[in-house]
């Protein structure tokens, strides 16, 4: 019987990951492959022995098959509908589906939700996703009709990378809205997928915008790389008595002060200016930090440099930071890992000759899953500090 996708041989003893469930083939481990394969082709993976292995897309790159199942399966719509609704299911349980307090949420995480490649998240009725491969992007329609199937969204917008846009430009697969105001724990965000950064706002630092709060009521706080200011609100809303946003971004500026404003909130103050800059020269006291910049190392190329950049702009803060104050501090670069950035605070305070001690270890919420098998989904780190 002739198979649908083209099969994918591994080299002898190299089937032991996937043995182990990790959802990555990489190049090394191919010993066979069909000359006519093509970016982003479907493949049935086997291992040396002929024995199946897994399904999964083919992309010419390090990882080389990224895993859709271990069961041999169509990708057809189906398909999508069942992951669509297994991953549903767990953001029921976590009480996020049909929440009246928070109605933005990820819905998809890819491996952690077994869909290597793909990210969507819900803004109330209006959904957002982006691939990060060829060939999740050449199923988005398919994806898109799952959705519509399970959720039944007023818009469904790709923010994924342009150049996969070749024929069909339009990043529109159902409705019009661009934009939308979404609650999280009952505070009020605008949300712009079209013109924000990744599909428009941070779900990922939910629970840490609330755990903010628990140190924010009648003290000074500032806001660093703040974008559209969610770390800000969250502070104001819990009582300080003056917050100040720094991003460089001036729509990050017009978004943050909107959200302010939506919240019915004062004593806020956006700087537009560099980071670095702003450290350097400002005399305030704050009595809490917040440093959420953004990922400093998307590849582990350039894990060297990223160090460095964490390094420089974590010392920088805790040499400004006055005694008994609170930081606030995060990675989101997927190539350093927790262990890494914890050592890079460590060298930082020694840098910056200051006691430190650390009250949370912090990382994304469950909406944002990692599978037991892919520790490399951990890709958000934080530490609250008290610096002394």
């Amino acid at each position: 019987m002739t198979l649908p996708y083209a099969e994918i041989i591994l080299k002898k003893g190299k089937e032991k990951s996937i043995e182990n469930f990790h959802p990555w083939i990489f190049s090394g481990a191919v010993a066979q492959k069909p000359e006519t394969l093509k970016d982003g082709d479907p493949v049935y993976v086997f291992s040396a022995g002929k024995e199946f292995l897994a399904t999964g897309i083919f992309h010419y790159s390090s990882i080389a098959v990224r895993i859709l199942s271990f069961r041999k399966e169509l990708l057809d719509e189906n398909f999508w509908i069942e992951k669509i609704k297994n991953a549903l299911a767990l953001r029921q349980a976590l009480q996020l589906y049909n929440n009246n307090a928070t109605n933005a949420y990820r819905l998809i995480h890819g491996e952690g939700d077994g869909i290597s490649g793909l990210i969507i998240d819900v803004y109330d009725k209006h959904v957002v996703m982006q691939a990060h491969v060829q060939g999740i992007f050449n199923f988005r329609k398919e994806i898109a009709h799952a959705l519509q199937a399970t959720l039944n969204p007023e818009t469904i917008y790709d923010k994924s990378e342009d150049t996969f846009f070749t024929a069909d430009k339009n990043r529109f697969l159902s409705g019009t809205y661009s934009d939308c105001e979404i609650k999280e724990n009952n505070l009020v965000f605008y949300v712009n997928w079209e013109e924000g950064q990744k599909t428009g706002f941070f779900n990922d630092q939910r629970d840490n915008r609330k755990l903010l709060q628990n140190f924010c009521k009648d003290k000074s706080v500032v806001n660093l790389f703040a974008y559209s200011g969610g770390f800000s609100v969250y502070a104001l809303a819990a009582g300080a008595k003056k917050v100040d946003s720094v991003d460089s971004s001036a729509k990050a500026k017009l978004w943050a002060e909107n959200n302010v404003a939506l919240n019915k909130l004062n004593h806020h103050q956006f700087y537009c200016e560099d980071v670095f800059q702003f450290i350097k020269n400002s005399d305030e006291q704050y009595d809490v930090w917040i440093v959420d910049p953004p990922a400093f190392a998307k590849r582990i190329d350039t894990v060297k440099n990223a160090m460095i950049g964490y390094r420089n702009l974590n010392t920088a803060v805790l040499r400004k930071a006055k005694s008994q104050s609170i930081v606030f501090t995060f990675s989101c670069s997927q190539a350093i890992d927790k262990e890494l950035f914890r050592k890079l605070i460590f060298q930082s305070a020694k840098q910056a000759s200051r006691q430190v001690k650390i009250l949370h270890q912090l990382s994304q919420p469950a909406d944002h899953p990692v599978s037991i098998y892919h520790p490399e989904g951990e890709y958000l780190k934080g530490l609250v500090l008290y610096v002394s």
